[in-house]
């Protein structure tokens, strides 16, 4: 059983991904409970109170001005859900919506956010089972995760669907047949269901994840590039490095050099071409985002994005914590190292093919003449950037009041989290052609030695896929080199700590 609450240690992104995805157990931890009740407690004398507290005796956003009187209050629950479950599009993942019940779980047990203890058991129950809120994929503006933060908690209490095991289910029949029956809503409790950031939070993880594996696998690809290219290594010597300190540069040189090993003592050319030159400078700055990104989705992870709160001295209060500006931006620019890092990709691959540049037959062809041989693959490699680079576009710049003005500002997190996970695919496919180039590379140069990690991967890829000998279709080829590289990659991760953020859990 995983104990959350006060006192527990913090998550990191692998965990809390990990616990998405598995069946895990989760349990409140002993002294947490006496947090939560004390909140409650708090936030039931505000409710009989006259203080005008937002969400719990007010109403939302342009109809803060309204009061809603104490008796009123209860009924106020439903309605403040069933009024603002107005998400659309297709529906985001099993896992993702386990992950925004983990998260919500999370922020709660730390206390602060008034939650009755009735529901915070209930939604405990709701993961132990198995289950997770049905949430659709377009509604947030990053204030809150509000409209969407609707549908997920009227599927916890009942209305809406449930996933479980891959099926959208009924959420009554789901919870009644699993012998869960939800808790009456305490005042306050809509606000805890609803306004808080765990659908930003959730998709901010798991894009951050698969960066990590995108970066990881653009590695593992660039190794074959240098080999087959039998580019200068004199790039990645200590001392040139040492002399331009970069963020991340020196981290990513070191594991050039290991992985290339001592194979090239007579350069082929005094100097390459920048995307070869400069590989461990734009994937140092991907390894440093990393460390900088990876801290902040930890710190979301660990913190409480509900308002209003109960402070430790017993003040109830507004905050502006559902707001991400630095999130939004971090990961803006791992959007953008992907873009660079693409057509960094691009150039390698069409440098490998030009005897001007290589050395090698055009194109890759052990045939010649009218044969293709790899050059078709040109206009997949740009294509697929073209579409990365298109992600990449700022969407932190897009701002529209609403509500009247009173939310005149949003950062959009969770679109610059949607769109870092649309170029995931691509930015793997693209990975797969460049080692599927660069393994070809390597078979027409025949290299007397070769690195570690270069060999590795060329051997699994052969296992894989035969060396073009006369042009064939080389779709599937792209995504089966794309498998190889990817289990290479998680391998490395595990080896060398790619990926794996600064602020990890003991």
């Amino acid at each position: 059983m995983i104990s959350v609450g006060h006192g527990s240690s913090p998550f990191r992104i692998q965990e809390f991904i990990a616990i998405a995805r598995e069946a895990s157990t989760l349990g409140l931890n002993p002294d947490t409970r006496v947090r939560i009740e004390r909140d409650h407690s708090i936030v039931l004398d505000h409710a009989a109170g006259d203080r005008p507290v937002y969400g719990l005796n007010t109403g939302l956003g342009a109809n803060l001005s309204h009061r809603i009187a104490p008796d009123e209050i209860s009924g106020f629950q439903f309605r403040l859900l069933r009024g603002r479950a107005a998400a659309v599009g297709e529906h985001l993942s099993e896992e993702v919506c386990r992950g925004v019940l983990l998260a919500r779980i999370l922020g709660a047990a730390r206390g602060a956010s008034g939650i009755s203890p009735a529901l915070l058991d209930h939604l405990i129950a709701v993961f132990n089972a198995g289950f997770a809120p049905v949430i659709p994929e377009t509604g947030s503006i990053g204030a809150g995760d509000l409209v969407q933060n609707a549908h997920f908690g009227l599927a916890l209490v009942g209305e809406g669907e449930l996933w479980r095991n891959g099926a959208r289910i009924d959420a009554a029949t789901a919870l009644g047949e699993a012998g869960l029956n939800p808790p009456d809503l305490a005042p306050g409790d809509a606000m805890v269901l609803a306004n808080h950031s765990a659908v930003t939070t959730t998709l901010s993880a798991f894009a951050f994840d698969r960066y990590a594996l995108n970066l990881a696998m653009s590695q593992c690809a660039i190794v074959l590039s240098f080999e087959g290219f039998a580019a200068n290594r004199n790039i990645l010597d200590p001392e040139v490095i040492a002399l331009s300190p970069a963020p991340g540069y020196d981290r990513a040189a070191k594991w050039f050099r290991e992985a290339l090993g001592d194979t090239a003592d007579h350069p082929r050319r005094v100097q390459d071409p920048v995307s070869f030159r400069g590989a461990a400078q734009v994937t140092g700055a991907g390894l440093h985002g990393l460390d900088h990104v990876g801290t902040m989705v930890e710190t979301a992870l660990n913190s409480v994005s509900d308002s209003p709160v109960v402070t430790p001295d017993g003040r109830l209060l507004s905050t502006p914590n559902f707001q991400s500006p630095a999130l939004a931006l971090g990961l803006e620019s791992l959007s953008l190292t992907l873009s660079m890092m693409a057509n960094c990709a691009v150039q390698r691959i069409q440098r490998m093919m030009s005897p001007a540049t290589s050395g090698l037959p055009r194109f890759l062809s052990t045939a010649g003449g009218d044969s293709a041989g790899m050059v078709p693959l040109q206009k997949t490699a740009v294509s697929l950037a073209a579409r990365i680079r298109h992600r990449a576009e700022p969407v932190v710049l897009d701002q529209v009041p609403v509500s009247e003005g009173v939310e005149d500002m949003a950062v959009l997190t969770p679109l610059a989290a949607g769109k870092l996970t649309e170029q995931a695919e691509m930015s793997r496919l693209l990975s797969g052609l460049e080692a599927l180039v660069g393994a070809q590379a390597m078979d027409l140069r025949k290299p007397s030695t070769t690195g570690p990690l270069a060999g590795r991967i060329h051997r699994t890829i052969r296992d894989r896929v035969a060396p073009l000998d006369d042009d064939r279709s080389l779709s599937a080829d792209i995504g089966d080199a794309a498998d190889v590289i990817e289990a290479v990659a998680q391998q490395v991760m595990l080896e060398d700590h790619i990926g794996q953020s600064g602020t990890c859990r003991d």
